[in-house]
């Protein structure tokens, strides 16, 4: 008998072994920032408050403070209408923002998909290059450009004049939001669809000609489904981080746009109150969490169990 180990062994060992190398750290990178935080999110929001603000202890302090675990947080939020309100206003908020996206990104990406190969690089890269500059900034430069003083709002009160209407402020107000949440997401949006249409083969379309399909039922028929996953995935990456969003309600919005992020923001930094925040983290974690089960439900391919 050879002394040699039998490959048979030994090579799914080495596999399991090889597997365990390639899926350990993001594993662990997962555990570390994602699903511990997110417990500790989720005991803090079943928390109260501490005397100055934070958390207060768990376990028996000794001195009377108020200590333990409580549903008080999630009575609260379910107690006063306000708070369901503002959760509407954000959801109605990020679905115009998406929509808007969608209307704005997929001739964008269609172009840079039938554009010569040479070109495309550039188109792309054009499509990133406001990632160059500092996001503050160029939510700031929106104050600039819908300025009561500035050619854009005044250009808008003279056509509304011209009809015998007031003049309006675009400025601090939903407008101002629902622009400045466009801008920031809109590549969010161009690039998945880019990647997918990319992808279409033109021979599908030539056939849908030739069977007698003019350019709309071409499009209909055959681009959009074929599209429906880049779009998708472009919604999920415009919908949930404007879900969250606080910098644009607080700098183009101010004080009367009031969202999700915004209360959430205020209630780790403004009142301290940290339970309450937190509750309203994991409502809002569950609420995304529904949705995104329910696209997924409505994207299953058709007869798919």
């Amino acid at each position: 008998m050879s002394g040699k180990p039998d490959p048979r062994h030994t090579r799914p060992r080495g596999a399991r072994l090889t597997k365990w190398v390639v899926t350990a750290p993001p594993t662990l990178f997962l555990l570390a920032f994602f699903l511990a935080p997110a417990l500790i999110v989720l005991v803090a929001s079943f928390q109260y408050p501490g005397e100055f603000g934070g958390l207060a202890p768990i376990t028996n302090p000794g001195d009377g403070r108020e200590h333990g675990l409580t549903l008080e947080n999630y009575a609260f939020f379910f107690s006063d209408f306000l708070f369901a309100e503002i959760f509407v206003k954000s959801f109605t908020v990020a679905a115009l923002s998406t929509l808007a996206c969608l209307v704005l990104a997929y001739p964008v990406a269609w172009l840079i998909a039938r554009s010569p190969r040479h070109h495309r690089d550039l188109l792309v890269l054009l499509v990133i290059l406001p990632f160059a500059s500092n996001f503050l900034i160029r939510v700031y430069a929106w104050m600039i450009i819908l300025g009561p003083q500035q050619a854009v709002a005044q250009a808008v009160n003279g056509v509304l004049a011209l009809f015998g209407l007031a003049p309006v402020n675009l400025l601090f107000s939903p407008f101002a939001v629902l622009v400045g949440m466009v801008y920031v997401h809109l590549p969010f949006m161009i690039l998945p669809l880019y990647t997918n249409l990319e992808k279409h083969d033109p021979v599908l379309l030539d056939a849908a000609q030739d069977l007698g399909a003019n350019a709309w039922r071409r499009f209909w028929r055959v681009t959009w489904p074929l599209s429906l996953p880049g779009v998708f995935s472009g919604s999920a990456l415009v919908f949930i981080p404007v879900l969250g969003m606080f910098a644009v309600p607080d700098i183009l919005g101010g004080t009367r746009d009031m969202l999700i992020g915004n209360l959430i923001k205020d209630q780790f930094l403004g009142v301290r109150d940290w339970p309450f925040g937190a509750a309203l983290s994991i409502l809002l974690t569950l609420a995304v969490l529904v949705l995104a089960g329910l696209a997924a439900w409505a994207a299953r391919p058709r007869g798919a169990t």
